[in-house]
């Protein structure tokens, strides 16, 4: 890369930072503030590495408060774990250079398989274990006596640099994690009246499109918040349930408007009403300043408008010429009247908890997803380690060290990540970037000029736009990397020496680590984004099949729950995969559609009302269902399992017209139609 190329990513990253917010300014300066007062009580302590204090602080820095307590909470566990696991394999496999380095490289294996199960901010601490393992203890190599002081300064730093983050994050100005998640619901229940609005009025497609994407983003942007504002306040855990059950009621108010949309109604006397009730409380909720101030009219309008969908229309009305088709939009209208009004009742929960014991329950016959990617993640962090390992070993460049340092950062850190080597690129570039300031700081100004009131003139203009940068979300990747490494390429001490061969040696390490991490990505079992998605969806169609064959039946609530946390993994692998991606996240959504079908089908077979001859066909349907999840392919030819729905739902309906026998009929409709909408998300994937 050129400098000119440098220069003008330089330029267009500023350009696109010219307008920051009120709150960025605070997030900067707060950062800011907060890195120079752990470097200045770093040089208080005479700690041996201060710069490590003031690289914490950008690490760990986030606008929200909670996410910098849930990051520093998370790096202080992982460094302690870390520097434990460096006395104990240096202690007692010190005496043996390749030993030592084939036991740290599996040790980094191990935590970076175990960072791949988890989510952040837990998995950041597991990889973060891995690697400071080898950040310790290969300083300590031929020195075994020193790692212990090693660790304990390592701690020491990291602790003075998450107190100064965390203390200032909270007392300066705070952006509360809980205050987060009330705005952020209130846009996302906005943001579903504008979407349901033009679903109910023939809308833009596109328009339609973009704006669901968005919806399920903001969905896991959610769930992320929720974890952070439990560690946040204490007083929040409370509400953390209530968040997850939110979130579940709004994807499934999502996917009964898109439904609606999909599947537009016919024009008759039936569906008319209720439909134009619907769109009326929509766009006027999207429109009306300060609507969510008081959601009682609002829920009490819902629950009419959802009443008069569920009473069935009497015999005379005009129905067109699909008596079940109108019962099925009708359904799904009081479906998307009901979740709606949930999500709203899980607003008001979060602005004003109820604190009470939350009674135990039951798990649900569902299982949580664990990707089976993370074995390949572990032998590949672990392996790329023990290569670079080897080649220091064996040509004994004393810089090399640095190498094998962050090789084992990088590709244990981002193994995880949907694209590893884009995120490894990016981290490559802001390093690159801060090369050339560092140099002109550390070894043109400072030497010149020493003192800390001259190392805030210099440092401070550099370290304010970059942390401005890393609150906007497009470049929060390099500008943390420009950060991070302008502050070790720097290394800040007291007293700074003109000294440029060791400082061009250590950076070219870095940058070399680096790029010998982004090749592992490349060469070594490469991770494809599109396998991880299939297995998450996999993981959802095997979650339908249990719905309807599981004896015990669980709960709405616990299958929202879960279905909300299938497609938070799903988001991020197929997010910017365009018109693919879209169509999988559509699935998924209507997956949540399915399933709620599908209890409620069993519940009626469970009943006694209705005739043994529809629970039996009940029966069988469901069973026919779990087949086709669980075995068709795309491509194979359609199993009868939607022609049996229909099937199944105009022979109830004629048998029996009452309400209940309906409603069944209904539910199979439903259950057709999304499956006809994505044919292969509900097929098995042939590999």
């Amino acid at each position: 890369m050129t400098w000119a190329r440098l220069k003008g990513y330089f330029e267009a990253s500023l350009a696109g930072l010219t307008q920051p917010t009120r709150s960025d300014w605070i997030f900067a300066l707060r950062t800011v503030s907060a890195g120079l007062i752990a470097l200045l009580v770093a040089y208080a302590l005479k700690l041996d590495h201060p710069q490590w204090a003031m690289m914490t602080v950008f690490i760990v820095a986030q606008p929200v408060a909670g996410m910098v307590l849930a990051k520093g909470f998370y790096r202080l566990l992982g460094t302690l774990v870390g520097g434990v696991a460096a006395i104990g394999i240096t202690t007692v496999f010190g005496a043996n250079p390749w030993v030592l380095v084939t036991v740290l490289a599996v040790w980094i294996g191990i935590c970076t398989f175990v960072s791949s199960l988890l989510r952040n901010p837990e998995a950041y601490g597991a990889a973060l274990a891995g690697y400071t393992a080898m950040i310790i203890g290969l300083p300590a190599f031929g020195q075994p006596h020193l790692v212990v002081d090693l660790a304990v300064a390592r701690c020491a730093e990291i602790v003075l640099g998450i107190v100064c983050a965390g203390l200032t994050s909270r007392l300066i100005l705070p952006k509360l994690a809980s205050d987060a998640i009330i705005s952020r619901l209130k846009r996302c229940i906005l943001d579903l009246a504008t979407y349901a609005g033009g679903a109910f009025s023939g809308g833009d497609p596109a328009t339609l499109s973009a704006l669901h994407r968005k919806l399920v983003a903001d969905t896991q942007t959610l769930g992320e918040m929720r974890a952070y504002a439990r560690l946040e306040a204490p007083s929040f855990a409370p509400r953390a349930h209530p968040v997850r059950r939110t979130i579940g009621q709004l994807l499934s108010a999502l996917s009964a408007a898109r439904a609606l949309h999909s599947h537009a109604a016919p024009k008759n006397a039936a569906l008319i009403p209720v439909r134009s009730e619907l769109q009326s409380l929509v766009s006027e909720l999207a429109t009306k300043p300060g609507a969510l101030d008081d959601t009682a009219l609002w829920m009490a309008r819902l629950d009419a408008i959802a009443g008069n969908a569920r009473q069935m229309p009497d015999a005379s009305t005009d129905q067109g010429d699909d008596r079940v088709g109108t019962i099925t939009r009708l359904t799904i209208a009081a479906d998307f009247a009901e979740a709606l009004k949930q999500v709203l009742r899980g607003l008001d929960a979060l602005r004003a908890p109820v604190t009470r014991p939350v009674r135990g329950s039951r798990q649900p016959a569902l299982v949580v997803h664990r990707d089976p990617g993370a074995s390949r993640n572990a032998v590949r962090a672990a392996l790329a380690t023990l290569l670079v390992a080897a080649f220091w070993l064996t040509t004994k460049w004393s810089e090399a060290a640095g190498t094998v340092i962050l090789v084992a950062v990088v590709s244990s850190l981002f193994a995880a990540r949907p694209n590893p080597v884009q995120v490894a690129w990016g981290f490559f570039k802001g390093t690159l970037l801060a090369l050339p300031f560092a140099f002109l700081v550390g070894q043109v100004a400072l030497p010149a000029l020493p003192g800390f009131g001259w190392f805030m003139l210099f440092v401070v203009p550099i370290l304010v736009p970059t942390a401005l940068a890393m609150a906007n979300p497009r470049y929060v990747g390099v500008a943390t990397a420009f950060a991070i490494n302008f502050l070790a390429f720097l290394s800040p001490h007291q007293a700074m020496t003109y000294d440029p061969g060791p400082f061009f040696a250590g950076s070219a390490s870095i940058l070399v680590g680096i790029l010998l991490a982004i090749g592992v990505f490349i060469v070594v079992l490469p991770a494809d984004p599109w396998l991880a998605a299939s297995r998450i969806v996999r993981a959802m169609r095997e979650d339908l099949a249990r719905l309807c064959l599981h004896e015990r039946v669980p709960r709405r609530s616990a299958f929202e729950s879960l279905a909300y946390d299938r497609i938070n993994q799903l988001m991020p692998l197929v997010q910017n995969a365009g018109r693919k991606g879209d169509a999988v996240l559509g699935g998924g959504v209507a997956a949540v559609t399915v399933g709620l079908e599908v209890l409620r089908l069993r519940d009626a077979s469970q009943g006694h009302a209705i005739p043994s001859e529809t629970a039996l066909s009940i029966a069988n349907f469901l069973r026919g269902l779990a087949r086709e999840l669980l075995f068709r392919a795309p491509g194979d030819p359609r199993t009868s399992t939607v022609a049996v729905a229909r099937q199944y739902a105009a022979g109830i309906a004629q048998r029996n017209g009452t309400g209940e026998m309906l409603q069944i009929a209904a539910s199979l409709r439903i259950i057709a139609a999304a499956m006809e909408d994505f044919p292969d998300f509900f097929a098995r994937d042939k590999g």
